[in-house]
């Protein structure tokens, strides 16, 4: 009798909201895992086999944990946050020097190592800001990326990594398969610090607030987004990672878009609360944006299930709890 070879996985940024949710993905499949971050996941215990504390920046450290030809290489490791961390301006060399470096370093020691399959997380911030002036009809198809113009420079260098893996597929052969993710949420997410995204934001200040209150919000409200549950989101990934011969770069979200105005009020119809919304002036970055998913449906057979209400139910849930347990250990 055969015995079935355990699948090899190293997640990068496993400490991280996507990563540690992928590495529990990938353990109740069956795969060794091992992760590397600079820290462990925050709200929960890691499911990896082995946890590396590291900075991938460091050229040895990198060599180090790339240390065998994996069967599959999940890099999501990047320094990045929501639009108050990224659309700034205060934080563009860090984010552009720090995630460019761990990019340079993973492709080179990735295929140095001989790696079978490598997953690069993108990001829909590469998409040009000219597409994305119409709030009600944003153009965010793969192919729109060119003539390039990201909204930040975030979005510059997810572009510019996503060039340096496909360029290491030509010329080495490595196997890489690129997503561009549009807001990924759920639980175990930032949800309070500053460089948490708008779904954990808004549901934070709705449970914090206190019914016929008032929470504060950036612009208008009308700027329009998509957000994709963790889920969706592990399940476009392993679609992607298991296509025989499709490597993107390729979407991985949501298509139903919705005002910030409507993810508000659906927060405070979960929390059961009358809200007021005060607008205030703040980085906001592109005014419409939602994911195109044409081009993952019909090479992949994939797209959500998940209503955004749904997810933000379990989200709101979870943050409505954090906030419990903050407000406990203050007293």
């Amino acid at each position: 009798m055969t015995k079935t070879k355990i699948k090899k996985a190293l997640v990068l940024g496993a400490g991280g909201f996507i990563g540690s949710h992928l590495v529990k993905d990938l353990k109740k499949r069956g795969y060794f895992v091992k992760g590397v971050d600079l820290k462990k996941p925050e709200y929960s215990k890691s499911g990896a086999d082995e946890f590396v504390i590291g900075d991938l920046r460091d050229q040895k450290m990198c060599k180090k944990v790339i240390d065998r030809p994996f069967d599959e290489v999940y890099q999501l490791a990047a320094d990045m946050g929501g639009a108050g961390y990224i659309f700034s301006g205060e934080h563009d060399a860090d984010v552009m020097h720090n995630s460019a470096t761990i990019n340079l370093n993973v492709s080179y020691y990735g295929q140095k190592a001989g790696i079978k399959k490598i997953f690069y997380s993108s990001s829909a911030c590469i998409y040009p800001a000219y597409n994305q002036k119409d709030p009600d009809n944003p153009n965010c198809a793969e192919k729109s990326a060119y003539p390039a113009a990201p909204d930040s420079e975030y979005g510059w260098e997810k572009l510019f990594s996503e060039r340096l893996y496909l360029s290491f597929r030509r010329n080495y052969g490595l196997d890489v398969r690129i997503a561009r993710f549009h807001n990924i949420f759920g639980p175990e997410g930032t949800w309070r610090g500053g460089k948490e995204k708008a779904p954990a934001a808004i549901c934070r200040k709705v449970a914090e607030a206190k019914d016929g209150g008032t929470i504060e919000m950036w612009g208008d409200g009308k700027q329009t987004r998509s957000f994709l549950y963790i889920d969706e989101c592990l399940k476009g990934i392993r679609k992607l990672m298991d296509s025989k011969n499709f490597f993107g770069p390729v979407n991985i979200g949501s298509d139903e878009m919705v005002t910030i105005n409507k993810l508000a009020e659906i927060a405070m119809k979960i929390g059961d609360k009358k809200l007021f919304i005060k607008h205030l002036p703040g980085p906001l970055g592109v005014r419409g944006r939602n994911s195109d998913n044409k081009l993952i449906k019909k090479s992949l057979g994939w797209k959500p299930e998940m209503r955004l209400e749904e997810g933000i139910k379990k989200t709101y849930e979870w943050i409505e709890n954090q906030v419990k347990i903050k407000a406990f250990n203050v007293k």
